[in-house]
């Protein structure tokens, strides 16, 4: 969302009550303040009351005086736009932000593959040094306690030197009470120990079903043998785990701001693609599909390097049944361009999928089919901002610091962004319309706490109610009960 002193949108009556990050230009384009808010409409507009001006320090009339332009990304909750505003702050070191510059860095885990036994530890500045770093995260104590427990349960070492041998296990108390598996002595082979690593990868990476499976085991038999606390510590790790690894909970990715020239983006990027012409109008979609039950798409339109979000488009997945991301893409693009061309719309300059040589596939697969015109379409890889084209076996990896990497990863993140968006709309109007409705003692809060708990209605019904009081918070004993009984009798 982007707001110019030359326009009465320039007043923030339109921005969203939202968590978010705004950033200020000066009238040359040049970034001058970034900030956060849990609020964003507030936020903003205390910087344009009259008053303030008037109220406010040197430095402050000086940036209030120097901001000509402005703009605003949303997010999901307070921790993210923590998290974004610092991630901006860094990497624009915007002139009014000099004394947040030096400010205390958000938590990175840190891996080095390369050391014959690796180990977690926490770290606050990622180095090229050839390690994995995984975050930021903003909430400290949570993630030492998170990273110190998955040591453990994988059983890797938490000894400092680089390859332990048996005078570092003279001095170790955690080979003493079995919390590692002991490699400096040799009771695990390198192969083992890489094993352990490989599996806390996948954690690392999101999946964590395995290991939130054997601490569900664990807090219920626990519970049975009434143990609560022992189980109530179980069922808190389950939740840092899940709020810090799980994939659903880390749908955000950052926003990449372009330059303060959309146009100038556009110009490489059509250098580095070998378009003929510029590809002024960029169409990018995306597929959120959150297991079997819901599966949707966005299609989201940049003109010049800004959105345009009157062009947005989103859609319902309607032919296809399952998990299948290809064919997802596949039915709409077909779809919004089977609809431009009945409609004799012209077509984007370019059109960018999420993802790599399958949904590039799906998509040259689903024009063909509709009989649309030849023109360009690319792949945009996460994992390594790898660029797909039609006929070329070799991706193009672009430089972080290109223009056009960065306007094509902040055209990604918005189509993901607003994919989710819808997402998250379609599954929480499903649980408005939920059975627990019927339940007395059931409101809203409690049936988004108990659903969130339990994907399923059955999987619900199967439950005991020690088992669903000790897993939903806001749910007791006796509630739990009638919650049972009145599933079972349906």
């Amino acid at each position: 969302m982007k707001n110019s002193k030359n326009n009465k949108s320039f007043y923030p009556g339109n921005v969203p009550n939202k968590p978010g990050v705004y950033i200020f230009r000066d009238s040359f384009g040049k970034v001058i303040y970034i900030g956060k808010a849990v609020n964003l409409r507030r936020r903003i507009s205390q910087y344009f009351q009259a008053s303030r001006s008037l109220r406010a320090d040197p430095k402050q009339r000086s940036l209030i005086n120097s901001i000509n332009t402005w703009e605003c990304l949303t997010v999901k909750s307070e921790s993210e736009s923590l998290l974004l505003e610092s991630r901006l702050i860094k990497q624009y070191a915007p002139y009014y932000n000099i004394l947040m510059r030096d400010d205390k860095r958000y938590l990175l885990i840190k891996i080095n593959l390369k050391s014959p036994f690796p180990k977690l530890s926490l770290v606050r500045i990622r180095k090229n040094d050839g390690a994995n770093y995984y975050g930021p995260f903003p909430h400290g104590g949570v993630l030492r306690q998170t990273v110190n427990f998955l040591s453990t349960y994988f059983k890797l070492r938490l000894c400092s030197s680089y390859e332990p041998g048996e005078n570092d296990r003279t001095h170790c108390m955690e080979a003493r009470v079995k919390l590692c598996c002991e490699p400096c002595i040799g009771k695990a082979s390198k192969d083992e120990y890489s094993n352990k690593v490989e599996k806390l990868l996948k954690v690392l990476a999101g999946d964590i079903k395995e290991v939130t499976v054997t601490l569900e085991s664990e807090m219920y038999d626990n519970a049975k043998a009434k143990r609560f606390e022992k189980a109530a510590e179980r069922r808190d790790m389950i939740r840092n785990i899940t709020d810090i690894f799980g994939k659903r909970n880390r749908s955000f990715r950052f926003a990449t701001l372009p330059t303060h020239s959309g146009s100038d983006a556009v110009k490489d990027l059509q250098k580095v693609l070998g378009l003929s012409k510029k590809p002024t109008v960029i169409e990018a979609f995306d597929v959120s599909n959150m297991g079997e039950q819901i599966a949707v798409a966005s299609m989201v339109c940049f003109v010049n390097g800004r959105p345009d979000r009157k062009s947005y488009r989103r859609f319902k997945i309607k032919t296809i049944k399952g998990i299948d991301d290809f064919g997802m893409m596949e039915e709409v693009i077909a779809r919004h361009f089977r609809r431009k061309h009945d409609s004799n719309i012209k077509m984007p300059g370019l059109v960018m999928v999420d993802g790599g040589k399958g949904q590039l596939s799906a998509a040259l697969k689903a024009l063909k089919k509709a009989g649309i015109p030849a023109f360009p379409v690319i792949g945009l890889a996460k994992k390594r901002e790898e660029i797909f084209l039609p006929g070329r076996s070799t991706p193009i990896v672009l430089e972080k610091t290109k223009p056009s990497l960065k306007l094509l990863q902040a055209i990604r993140d918005e189509a993901h962004r607003f994919a989710v968006t819808y997402n998250r709309e379609i599954r929480l109007k499903r649980i408005n319309e939920s059975i627990l409705d019927d339940i007395p003692g059931i409101g809203v809060e409690r049936k988004k706490s108990i659903l969130k708990s339990y994907p399923s209605i059955n999987d619900l019904r199967n439950s005991t109610p020690e088992e669903i009081a000790l897993k939903v918070d806001c749910i007791g004993i006796k509630l739990a009960r009638e919650i049972v009984d009145y599933l079972r009798k349906k």
